[in-house]
């Protein structure tokens, strides 16, 4: 059987061929042909037997030979993991790599931004994770509605991982109308009850029996009390000159301390699990497969979806709890019919769970009873009040959480210490440069404080006279230079006065002051006559003859005398000496007399006006004068 016999097209079977793909897995075979004619697909099959080719080769030429808008999603993948998801978009980009489609993939744990880009440039096929996928459609950036093609992958992991609610909550946004793929290595009882809801007549494609290992994977285990099992593991890979390894743990604080030590020993290694970053897990995995790391340790996080070639051994540094897991772990090495090696290590307290595996695989595991670090610690282990078994690595791992998080809170503790330190320095050093301003001088040198501190001790500074009358002498000739200087210095064209920070700097004009015309000015106007109170009343009851005039005359019905007569004199020193007499003595009674100069107003008959105040006097003053050096000196 040949790719070409399965009905592909020739863009993708000279891709393939480019990729070493000969001839068909059983997996592909069977699926390949119902996928081209738009069936569902049902499949069951162990990783590693080529799943990725035989659901990513039908959804290529399906979508490349009915193709309707350009770039819109018309084929969606969803799978459990983060690496799961870059290697089937790699798998996407190299099948189709000679056809005009576009594919995307979109995980979490990195910055999404990118991912949008790629989605508003428009994409065909979409792989993503669950929880991204949900966060971007809920965002806008997704749209499901033109969606032809469905495939979920690793299904039993996504029960595994708790995704299974997130599963169905996408499957409610998808279109009814479309063709779904679904593959799985175990069936459990909540995977085939969501097949029945989501395929419809699918075609059943089962290569090998359900949860049954790979037969060419050579399969042991060694029996190790727990604090040996780095010591046997480092001597393992030299003495089976291991390639490449991936080694199991159970915590990820595991991880990291067979890392450590395994990078001690002298063996290169890398940990990846969830508290790595994406980055992160990306770097050491790139790392694994260019072989500059041997080993790769990881928790269950990698027990699916990684495609290593010719990855040679797999060690399970503790036994997995979930008998289902121990298969997709050795499911690493012997992939697509290779021979692989996988070495499990047993203590004491995990013989229960070697137990259980034993019962999944349908026989036992072969035991190297022969090696250096043999069990001795035949103790069962310790229970809790529920009859839990207690584990001490994860009370070693809480441990180390705890005793990182303290190191953290140190840390920040101490950056914030120094973060005020720095502060504080920074207003000193403010305040000092703020106080050298304001004094205008400079913060004093070593020099200057040396001199100080000698002249504080009672004794001459350096380059000074010893003697007090020759220090008076130096004092005496240099005082005309001193008074030179400032002279120089406050006349000089541009002088800024240093106000510091109270006042802001400013350019004063700083006239001669022994100026004779300022000195002349200035005396002027301190000697200028100024007009008295008396004066300025009077001015004002000249103003208002005329409207008395205007009234018909005095109150006493006699007519007004001519302006320049003696009776207008006269009347004009009554008034003037009853000014005086209000000024003298009943300046407190203004209010009374106000009222009742109303009130004669209104007997006269008059008509009643509002009270006006006294217009005042709009003659300059002598200081308001431009200058009174003429009028002063000319007048008699």
């Amino acid at each position: 059987m040949t790719f070409q016999a399965l009905g592909l097209c020739a863009p993708i079977l000279t891709a393939l061929k480019e990729q070493g793909y000969e001839s068909p897995s059983p997996i592909q075979e069977q699926a390949i042909p119902p996928a081209l004619a738009g069936r569902d697909v049902l499949g069951c099959a162990q990783t590693g037997t080529g799943k990725t080719c035989a659901f990513a080769a039908p959804i290529l030429q399906r979508l490349n030979s009915s193709r309707r808008e350009a770039h819109a999603l018309r084929a969606l993948i969803l799978t459990p993991t983060r690496e799961l998801a870059i290697q089937i978009g790699e798998s996407f980009s190299a099948y189709g790599k000679h056809l005009p489609l576009r594919s995307a993939v979109i995980f979490g744990g990195v910055g999404q931004n990118p991912q949008v880009e790629a989605l508003g440039r428009g994409v065909d096929i979409l792989v993503a994770t669950p929880g991204r996928l949900m966060d971007l459609y809920q965002q806008g950036f997704v749209q499901l509605d033109k969606l032809e093609i469905f495939v979920l992958d690793e299904a039993d992991r996504m029960l595994d991982m708790g995704f299974i609610h997130d599963v169905k909550k996408i499957l409610k946004w998808l279109p009814k109308k479309k063709q779904t793929m679904l593959f799985s290595a175990t069936m459990p009882p909540e995977i085939a009850e969501l097949v029945d809801s989501l395929l419809h007549d699918p075609v059943r494609v089962a290569v090998d029996p359900v949860s049954s290992p790979v037969e060419a994977i050579d399969q042991s285990v060694y029996f190790v009390d727990k604090n040996n099992k780095t010591k046997l593991l480092a001597h393992l890979i030299r003495q089976l000159s291991v390639k490449n390894a991936l080694v199991f743990t159970r915590t990820k604080h595991g991880a990291n301390k067979v890392a450590r030590d395994l990078e001690k020993a002298g063996i290169t290694a890398a940990a990846i699990h969830g508290n790595k970053s994406q980055t992160a897990r990306q770097q050491a995995l790139a790392d694994f497969k260019a072989g500059r790391v041997q080993c790769l340790v990881a928790t269950d996080i990698a027990a699916r979806g990684l495609d290593i070639e010719e990855l040679s051994h797999v060690f399970n540094y503790n036994l997995p709890e979930v008998p289902e897991t121990y298969v997709h772990r050795i499911g690493r090495t012997g992939r697509a019919g290779r021979e692989g090696t996988a070495v499990s290590f047993c203590d004491f307290g995990e013989k229960p769970l070697l137990k259980d595996i034993e019962k999944l695989l349908g026989r036992s595991v072969p035991v190297v009873e022969v090696h250096p670090y043999p069990m001795v610690v035949l103790e069962a282990p310790k229970k809790d009040k529920n009859g839990r078994t207690v584990n001490p690595e994860d009370a070693e791992a809480r441990a180390a959480a705890k005793e990182r998080r303290r190191a953290q809170d140190a840390a920040n503790k101490a950056a914030a210490q120094e973060r005020k330190r720095k502060a504080g320095e920074a207003v000193r050093s403010a305040v000092s440069a703020v106080a050298a301003a304001v004094t205008g001088e400079n913060a004093p040198n070593e020099e200057t404080k040396k001199r100080r501190r000698r002249r504080k001790k009672g004794g001459p500074a350096e380059g000074e006279a010893f003697a007090p009358e020759m220090q008076e002498e130096q004092a005496q000739a240099r005082e005309p230079q001193v008074q030179e200087e400032r002279r120089n210095k406050l006349t000089r064209p541009g002088f800024r006065l240093n106000t510091g920070n109270a006042v802001p700097r400013t350019d004063f004009d700083r006239p001669d002051p022994l100026a004779g015309d300022h000195v002349m000015d200035a005396t002027a106007r301190l000697l200028a006559p100024r007009k008295s109170v008396l004066a300025r009343e009077g001015s004002a009851s000249r103003r208002s003859a005329p409207r008395n005039r205007r009234k018909g005359g005095h109150a006493g019905g006699e007519a007004q005398p001519s302006h320049g007569s003696a009776g207008g004199k006269s009347g004009e020193n009554r008034s003037r000496s009853g000014s005086e007499k209000k000024l003298r003595g009943e300046s407190a009674k203004s209010h009374t007399l106000s009222a009742s100069h109303s009130r004669k107003r209104k007997s006269r008959g008059g008509p009643r006006r509002p009270m006006e105040p006294m217009k005042s006097d709009h003659s300059k003053d002598s200081t308001e004068q431009h200058s009174l050096m003429k009028p002063f000196y000319l007048d008699d």
